[in-house]
């Protein structure tokens, strides 16, 4: 799915009590990966270990932010830039089922976009999942096409 970037509301607040924070460090990386195993029901690990390397390897072109409730993190997210392109990639959002139906997704999506925009990106794309997929529609997002997902195991 994608968006013009100048088409978001880049002004959504996170609900009342919840917090979004950059993702920088193993800590905070750890964090995202237990998300994601409550969010998604999978272990996090190749997740944590995959995002640590990909934040040491392109650290101007990947975003990770984090919504945290208090001390618990609800949700988190995390976006590549594409560069030459004009398009920025938004990628593993997710959040714990009963922080779900809050606003915070879409909270995810305005902070990227504003990220985005202020780096002169002009497209959002998603690979969205079927959950993702209605809420990237009422936020302008229109479905370019659709993808196949494999796991090549050695």
């Amino acid at each position: 799915m994608i968006a013009p970037v100048a088409e978001q509301a880049i002004e959504v607040k996170p609900p009342e009590g919840v917090r979004l924070v950059p993702v920088t460090d193993r800590d905070g990386v750890q964090l995202v990966a237990d998300v994601h195993e409550q969010a998604f029901g999978k272990d996090g690990n190749r997740h944590r270990d995959r995002l640590l390397a990909q934040l040491e390897k392109c650290p101007d072109t990947t975003f990770v932010v984090l919504a945290m409730a208090g001390d618990r993190p609800v949700s988190a997210a995390r976006m590549e830039l594409i560069p030459g392109t004009g398009f920025a990639g938004l990628w593993g959002g997710g959040t714990v089922a009963e922080w779900r139906g809050r606003g915070i997704y879409r909270a995810l999506v305005a902070h990227r976009a504003q990220i985005a925009a202020g780096l002169g990106y002009r497209f959002l794309q998603v690979d969205a999942s079927d959950d993702s997929r209605p809420i990237l529609r009422r936020l302008g997002f229109t479905q370019a096409g659709s993808t196949t997902p494999y796991n090549y195991e050695v």
